[in-house]
């Protein structure tokens, strides 16, 4: 068997003396004055601190110090934030949507009824087909439909199933 000598953070709640430690440290945060907390910052970051708003250096301390002890979001849930950063931004540093995993099999069509009337979404590999227009979302469909901000898998019908319906 091979070893890869990779070593496996805790959940929070596995190890009450670990979690009473970060817990700790959080508390102390607050008593921290801000040059204290920029020094706590180029300690567990790396770098000067950007800026002098305490409200900042205690939640992206928090945020650090949790990540170090507990682990980061996986790679696949980092990959997604770049994507969704690169779209936010508008890169086009990407050569494919992303691939939301509550998205139906391409040519699958979605069915809403608004205010009586019968609403029919073709799934498209790169986005949405309502009305012969191309949406890249669902829910710029359900804001075309409704005429309000609407999470467009819930529209839908789309939302992911807890844990437990599984």
């Amino acid at each position: 068997m091979k070893n890869h000598n990779k070593i496996t953070a805790k959940r929070p709640g596995e190890d009450p003396n670990l979690d009473q430690t970060v817990l700790s440290r959080l508390a102390a945060l607050k008593a921290m004055s801000v040059k204290e907390l920029k020094t706590e910052w180029e300690k567990l970051i790396g770098t000067s601190a950007p800026n002098n708003s305490r409200a900042f250096l205690e939640l992206r301390i928090a945020y650090r110090l949790q990540e170090l002890t507990y682990g980061g979001p996986d790679r696949e849930t980092r990959r997604m934030l770049d994507f969704l950063a690169d779209e936010v931004e508008g890169h086009a540093r990407r050569k494919h949507q992303i691939a939301d995993p509550r998205n139906p099999v391409t040519g699958t069509k979605l069915l809403r009824e608004w205010d009586g009337q019968e609403h029919t979404v073709t799934v498209l590999k790169d986005g949405f087909d309502w009305q012969g227009r191309k949406f890249k979302s669902l829910s710029a469909v359900a804001r075309e439909i409704t005429g309000t901000r609407w999470n467009g898998y819930r529209f839908f019908g789309l939302r992911e199933r807890k844990r437990e319906e599984a």
